[in-house]
Order: C-alpha cells, then sequence, then structure tokens
C-alpha cells in the first residue's frame, strides 16, 4: 500500500496518557506509514549513497514507564542495527515532522567524523541551505536554524563531536504538523527525498571518516 500521508490523528498518539496505551495507538496508527517510509527510502537511500541501506523503525522496547514522545523509522547500512552507524531519519513529534541525518553519540567514528567536518565545513556551508535546521541531542526537539548560526558555533559543535563522549550531530528540516498533514503521501515523500538529497554531502563525508 502506498503512504497516505500524516495526518493529526498521527500527531495526537503523543497526547495519549500511559506507556502501553500510548504504544498501542503508535503500533495501529503510526508504525504501519512509518514502515511504508522505511521500505521506499531503503531503497532510494541505497541508491542515493552507494550503500545498501536498511529500515529501522523505532520500536521503543526498552521502556518500562515512560511513554515515547516521539517515533521515527530510521536508514542505515546495517541490517541489525543504526545507532552506531550514520544515518537517516524521517519521524515524528507531536508539534512537528523532521528528517535528519544523523550521527549520534554510540557512533565509534564521531571524532573522525567532526574532524573531516572542521577541514570540509567552508564547501559543505555553501551546500546545505539556510533554512536547514541543526542539533546536538536526538532526545529533544529544540533546533537551531543554520542562518542564526556562526561560524564559532559549527566549529564549537565540530569540536565537541571529537571530544565529548556524549556529543552528537544532526542535520535535516523540522516541519510543523499543521503544513504535514495537509500534503498528500506524494507530496511529503518528494519533500523527504528533496532533503536527503541535500544531505547527502554530510553522508559522503562520513564515508570518508568511517574508512580514515
Amino acid at each position: 500500500m502506498d503512504f497516505k500521508g500524516f495526518t493529526n490523528e498521527d500527531f495526537d498518539v503523543f497526547k495519549i496518557d500511559g506507556l502501553d496505551e500510548r504504544m498501542e495507538a503508535l503500533i495501529h496508527t503510526v508504525r504501519p506509514k512509518l514502515e511504508q517510509l522505511g521500505e521506499k527510502f531503503a531503497s532510494e537511500l541505497s541508491g542515493m549513497t552507494g550503500d545498501e541501506m536498511f529500515a529501522h523503525v523505532a520500536k521503543h522496547a526498552r521502556r518500562s514507564v515512560n511513554p515515547p514522545k516521539d517515533t521515527w523509522v530510521a536508514f542505515a547500512s546495517n541490517k541489525r542495527g543504526y545507532k552506531m552507524l550514520p544515518h537517516f531519519q524521517i519521524g515524528l513529534w507531536e508539534t512537528h515532522a523532521f528528517a535528519w541525518f544523523a550521527v549520534i553519540y554510540e557512533s565509534p567514528v564521531k571524532d573522525q567524523y567532526g574532524a573531516e567536518l572542521a577541514k570540509n565545513w567552508t564547501r559543505l556551508r555553501s551546500q546545505i541551505p539556510d533554512h536547514f535546521v541543526w542539533s546536538a541531542d536526538h532526545t529533544k526537539p529544540e533546533v537551531t536554524v543554520q542562518k542564526d548560526m556562526s561560524q564559532k558555533d559549527f566549529q564549537k559543535m565540530f569540536e565537541r563531536l571529537q571530544n565529548v563522549k556524549k556529543a552528537e550531530l544532526l542535520c535535516g528540516i523540522k516541519m510543523d504538523r499543521e503544513d504535514a498533514v495537509k500534503m498528500s503521501g506524494k507530496e511529503f515523500t518528494d519533500k523527504m527525498e528533496e532533503t536527503f538529497k541535500t544531505l547527502l554531502p554530510l553522508y559522503t563525508i562520513a564515508q570518508k571518516a568511517a574508512v580514515s
């Protein structure tokens, strides 16, 4: 079945109280759509990156008390997991949808990646649009818009990636739920495809860091 787009019902899942109740709604309402996006973009990202990419839909299996505040499908070049690798994501919070390229704290190449970014940033910055957003923590919804960041801000982020064990780096787009629910399935997937193509240079640098 083709992806039909997200609805207000999908975003409102995150208003449901209780871990079991919210998880049941996530599984029945949102997860089938994430699986559809996973099937589509695993193939597309494999073609874009030259690496065979696998989809990983969030299961939230480690949670025992607190219900998840967001959910996602991630794409990485390993069938068993994605957190240790540079990866792409599509997902939802209650307030917005997002698409990311991410290197998070589990990655063993964070320090090499931070060094490569610092070295290549002048060229890379011109390839990332100013309305794209950045984050240093995948567990929080807050982001910073690129146009509001200075060269010093970026250098600080890249140095932190090299030197701080829990450091993370994410870049992508944040789409208000009102805008997301107005989109058809095709409009949404076209937007995701355009975003991933724009983020591809960040993945290419990560590939280089992995072999350095």
